[in-house]
């Protein structure tokens, strides 16, 4: 590994070799990750860490790794729940995580086009903060928000929970520079633009695999003066998700729409078990809702009277769906605590249970299919479990499907517990869904991307990937 030579560009002080700051950056969050780092099985660590400051220390990090042939892993939060950070080093001998946290800054604002540009190691809430001091916000709130990275939005075609009024992220992308071991590549001049293909749409996604994005051109608006939060409860899954349809048919989808069937909504109450909570049963039974299903709506906007109206709008759909109005407490709630899901995940853990989640997403005439299948596969494998499921993201034509598990862990091999039980929802979804809506590839669903793109389609990838990184130093085993 060429120590001297990245220590002369960056700094002794930034290439860490200490096995705490290895292992810090030698995998993401997600179940098989953290039940690796409680003893139960083995992960691979990079050889170093090295943090650039800034774009062009980046470009030469990839250029000094490519002569040497070493693997880059390129790493901002950490938050990736499908091995996107792994430090695999495919047919290298040696491997670096490269951490870009140092890429930390606001580089300009346009207030006039409404377009910011961040570099690609800015967390979620510090973009939000720098945007403020101009009057802006992203509007983008994933649940990975607190610790995941402008870069690491970009890469892996993350979705937000506001995601009906913000956008995903690739629709706030305006452009995209991104450093190569072929040299530097800037994509993006324009709001729109008929020259060729928009390759931007292939940088963001890419997964560290056709670059390194080192910064993000992105549109932003205004800092929203009022947010108002609520919950719903509509009788049954088919009824709740046919008024989210009816909702975003008709464009009149509140910025935070999410449904949940029967099974979360009842350990959301379960958890809430309260006079309150128990007064709230016996209200929506004598309202004659059997299979309650909790529906959380946000707006945000200028003014009470732009979120009035488009409250008013959103209201008279659900009204149409009998949904029963419980108020803003529930919303508020919601809102306070969304980002809570890491840490409850943890004490779950602390107590032998296996907590993990996954993703897809399907047109709407498949999607109940959709959801049936994936619960018949994850119960066949894993036995007693508790299975639930929510939509967060809807469009026109479809919805995305998040779903949550929770089984007794399998002490004698936990990793191999999860891996049958996810092997076998992927297959479920394989053909009917997409393998991810905002998780990503990564090594997780890496086997399954020819089935939703075609042969051909991993080919067009891999020529791209040949094209900007010939020997394959760029976080080798990832999406291609």
């Amino acid at each position: 590994m060429p120590k001297r030579d990245l220590e002369e560009l960056v700094g002794a002080e930034h290439v860490l070799t200490a096995p705490g700051e290895r292992l810090a950056r030698a995998s993401g969050l997600s179940y098989l990750d953290l039940i690796r780092r409680r003893g139960f099985g083995d992960f691979p660590v990079p050889d170093a860490v090295v943090l650039p400051e800034n774009p062009a220390e980046v470009q030469s990090v990839l250029e000094i790794c490519a002569r040497h042939d070493v693997g880059v892993v390129p790493f901002g939060g950490g938050t990736s729940v499908v091995g996107g950070v792994a430090a695999l080093r495919g047919d290298k001998a040696s491997v670096i995580a490269l951490d870009l946290t140092r890429l930390d800054e606001l580089v300009s604002v346009d207030p006039v086009s409404r377009i910011a540009v961040l570099q690609a190691g800015v967390t979620g809430p510090e973009a939000d903060r720098l945007l403020a001091a101009h009057g802006f916000t992203l509007g983008h709130v994933p649940q990975s928000y607190e610790r995941a990275t402008i870069g690491g939005f970009a890469a892996t075609r993350s979705a937000g929970q506001a995601s009906s009024g913000y956008g995903r992220f690739e629709d706030m992308v305006k452009g995209v520079r991104l450093a190569t071991p072929r040299g530097e590549w800037k994509l993006g001049v324009a709001p729109a633009s008929a020259a060729g293909p928009d390759l931007r749409q292939l940088a963001v996604g890419s997964e560290g695999a056709l670059g390194v994005i080192t910064e993000v051109a992105l549109r932003v608006r205004p800092v929203p003066e009022v947010r108002r939060y609520e919950g719903f409860v509509l009788d049954g899954w088919e009824k709740g998700t046919d008024a989210v349809r009816e909702l975003a048919q008709r464009h009149v989808l509140a910025d935070v729409t999410r449904l949940s069937d029967v099974d979360e909504s009842e350990v959301s109450l379960a958890l809430n078990d309260s006079v309150k909570t128990k007064a709230l049963r016996r209200y929506l039974k004598a309202r004659g809702v059997h299979a309650p299903c909790l529906l959380i709506v946000g707006w945000e906007g200028a003014s009470k009277r732009e979120v009035a109206r488009r409250r008013q709008e959103t209201v008279g759909v659900l009204k149409e769906f009998g949904a029963v109005r419980i108020g803003a407490a529930l919303g508020e709630s919601w809102r306070r605590g969304r980002f809570s899901g890491p840490r409850q995940r943890d004490a779950l853990m602390d107590n032998g249970v296996c907590v993990e989640t996954l993703e897809t997403a399907a047109y709407w005439a498949e999607l109940s299919d959709l959801r049936d299948a994936v619960r018949a596969a994850l119960t066949a494998t894993l036995g007693n479990a508790i299975i639930m499921c929510h939509v967060s993201h809807a469009y026109e034509t479809g919805a995305s499907l998040y779903f949550t598990v929770l089984t007794p862990r399998d002490e004698a091999d936990p990793i191999a517990q999860w891996q049958r039980a996810k092997a076998a929802a992927s297959e479920a979804i394989t053909g009917i869904g997409t393998i991810s809506h905002h998780h990503a590839v990564g090594v997780d669903h890496a086997r399954h991307l020819a089935a939703e793109i075609g042969e051909i389609g991993v080919e067009v990838l891999r020529a791209a990937k040949k094209a900007v990184d010939p020997s394959g130093i760029l976080n080798p085993g990832k999406l291609v």
